[in-house]
Protein backbone atom coordinates (compact mmCIF):
# COMPACT_ATOMS: atom_id res chain seq x y z
CA UNK A 1 0.00 0.00 0.00
CA UNK A 2 0.63 3.28 -0.77
CA UNK A 3 1.99 5.62 2.39
CA UNK A 4 -1.91 7.71 1.39
CA UNK A 5 -3.49 4.26 1.33
CA UNK A 6 -1.81 3.90 4.81
CA UNK A 7 -3.39 6.97 6.19
CA UNK A 8 -6.35 6.73 4.50
CA UNK A 9 -6.65 2.89 6.55
CA UNK A 10 -5.77 4.45 9.85
CA UNK A 11 -8.06 7.49 9.23
CA UNK A 12 -10.98 4.89 8.61
CA UNK A 13 -10.20 2.78 11.41
CA UNK A 14 -10.24 5.62 13.75
CA UNK A 15 -13.29 6.77 12.70
CA UNK A 16 -15.35 2.89 12.39
CA UNK A 17 -13.87 2.78 16.16
CA UNK A 18 -16.90 5.19 17.23
CA UNK A 19 -19.66 2.73 16.07
CA UNK A 20 -18.36 0.04 17.79
CA UNK A 21 -20.92 -1.51 20.53
CA UNK A 22 -19.23 -2.26 22.86
CA UNK A 23 -21.15 -2.15 26.14
CA UNK A 24 -19.21 -5.14 28.44
CA UNK A 25 -16.12 -4.45 27.27
CA UNK A 26 -15.95 -0.74 26.91
CA UNK A 27 -12.96 -1.46 24.51
CA UNK A 28 -13.52 0.23 21.56
CA UNK A 29 -11.86 -1.24 18.41
CA UNK A 30 -12.22 0.10 14.59
CA UNK A 31 -10.23 -1.84 11.71
CA UNK A 32 -10.07 -1.04 7.81
CA UNK A 33 -9.10 -3.07 5.43
CA UNK A 34 -7.07 -2.46 2.03
CA UNK A 35 -8.79 -4.85 -0.91
CA UNK A 36 -6.58 -6.37 -3.84
CA UNK A 37 -8.83 -3.78 -6.00
CA UNK A 38 -7.88 -0.73 -3.97
CA UNK A 39 -11.08 -0.38 -2.02
CA UNK A 40 -11.15 0.09 1.73
CA UNK A 41 -14.01 -1.61 4.03
CA UNK A 42 -14.37 -0.51 7.46
CA UNK A 43 -15.21 -2.08 10.72
CA UNK A 44 -15.90 -2.40 14.20
CA UNK A 45 -16.46 -4.78 17.62
CA UNK A 46 -20.17 -5.55 18.02
CA UNK A 47 -20.39 -7.43 21.37
CA UNK A 48 -23.40 -9.35 22.93
CA UNK A 49 -24.72 -10.53 25.66
CA UNK A 50 -23.78 -13.94 25.18
CA UNK A 51 -20.28 -13.32 24.62
CA UNK A 52 -19.09 -16.24 22.58
CA UNK A 53 -21.34 -14.27 19.51
CA UNK A 54 -19.15 -10.91 19.99
CA UNK A 55 -17.56 -10.21 16.45
CA UNK A 56 -14.17 -8.36 16.03
CA UNK A 57 -13.47 -5.06 14.36
CA UNK A 58 -11.44 -7.12 11.89
CA UNK A 59 -13.63 -9.47 11.18
CA UNK A 60 -16.53 -7.31 11.10
CA UNK A 61 -14.33 -5.07 8.55
CA UNK A 62 -13.14 -8.30 6.12
CA UNK A 63 -16.76 -9.75 6.10
CA UNK A 64 -18.21 -6.46 5.14
CA UNK A 65 -15.53 -6.74 1.66
CA UNK A 66 -15.74 -10.67 1.36
CA UNK A 67 -20.03 -9.42 1.07
CA UNK A 68 -19.22 -6.66 -1.41
CA UNK A 69 -17.47 -9.61 -3.68
CA UNK A 70 -13.81 -8.91 -2.53
CA UNK A 71 -11.41 -11.74 -1.90
CA UNK A 72 -7.83 -10.49 -1.93
CA UNK A 73 -6.65 -8.79 1.37
CA UNK A 74 -3.50 -6.40 0.91
CA UNK A 75 -3.28 -4.48 4.45
CA UNK A 76 -5.49 -4.27 7.64
CA UNK A 77 -5.54 -1.30 10.02
CA UNK A 78 -6.66 -1.93 13.68
CA UNK A 79 -7.03 1.13 15.88
CA UNK A 80 -7.55 1.05 19.96
CA UNK A 81 -8.08 3.93 21.59
CA UNK A 82 -5.55 3.01 24.05
CA UNK A 83 -2.27 4.24 25.10
CA UNK A 84 -0.59 1.13 23.50
CA UNK A 85 -1.39 -0.70 20.23
CA UNK A 86 -3.11 -4.09 20.50
CA UNK A 87 -2.53 -6.78 18.14
CA UNK A 88 -5.65 -8.83 16.13
CA UNK A 89 -7.03 -12.00 18.06
CA UNK A 90 -6.14 -15.78 17.03
CA UNK A 91 -9.31 -15.79 15.18
CA UNK A 92 -9.31 -12.66 13.55
CA UNK A 93 -5.37 -13.62 12.13
CA UNK A 94 -6.91 -16.91 10.90
CA UNK A 95 -9.84 -14.69 8.77
CA UNK A 96 -6.87 -12.58 7.67
CA UNK A 97 -4.84 -15.44 6.34
CA UNK A 98 -8.02 -16.62 4.50
CA UNK A 99 -8.47 -13.81 2.36
CA UNK A 100 -4.88 -12.50 2.57
CA UNK A 101 -1.91 -14.67 3.91
CA UNK A 102 0.74 -12.05 3.13
CA UNK A 103 -1.33 -9.57 4.46
CA UNK A 104 0.57 -6.52 5.79
CA UNK A 105 -0.77 -6.02 9.38
CA UNK A 106 -0.33 -2.68 11.45
CA UNK A 107 -1.90 -1.79 14.72
CA UNK A 108 -1.94 2.12 15.80
CA UNK A 109 -3.67 3.43 19.03
CA UNK A 110 -3.46 7.32 21.04
CA UNK A 111 -0.24 6.87 22.05
CA UNK A 112 2.76 6.69 20.01
CA UNK A 113 3.45 3.36 19.72
CA UNK A 114 3.22 1.63 16.29
CA UNK A 115 3.38 -1.91 15.32
CA UNK A 116 3.72 -2.76 11.40
CA UNK A 117 4.03 -6.72 11.11
CA UNK A 118 3.34 -9.53 8.14
CA UNK A 119 0.90 -12.42 9.46
CA UNK A 120 3.05 -14.86 8.49
CA UNK A 121 5.01 -13.70 11.52
CA UNK A 122 1.59 -13.52 13.28
CA UNK A 123 0.55 -16.76 12.14
CA UNK A 124 3.54 -18.81 11.00
CA UNK A 125 2.15 -22.30 9.95
CA UNK A 126 -1.45 -21.19 9.34
CA UNK A 127 -3.71 -23.35 8.21
CA UNK A 128 -5.50 -22.29 5.29
CA UNK A 129 -7.45 -23.33 1.94
CA UNK A 130 -4.28 -25.18 0.75
CA UNK A 131 -4.32 -27.26 3.34
CA UNK A 132 -7.91 -28.23 2.30
CA UNK A 133 -6.72 -29.47 -1.28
Amino acid sequence: PTPVQIRTLEKTARTAARAAYAPYSKFPVGAAVLMGNGRIYSGCNVENASFGLCNCAERTALFTAAAAGQRSLRCIVVYTPTRTATMPCGACRQVINEFGPETRVISICDGAQRIETTLPSLLPGAFGPADLA
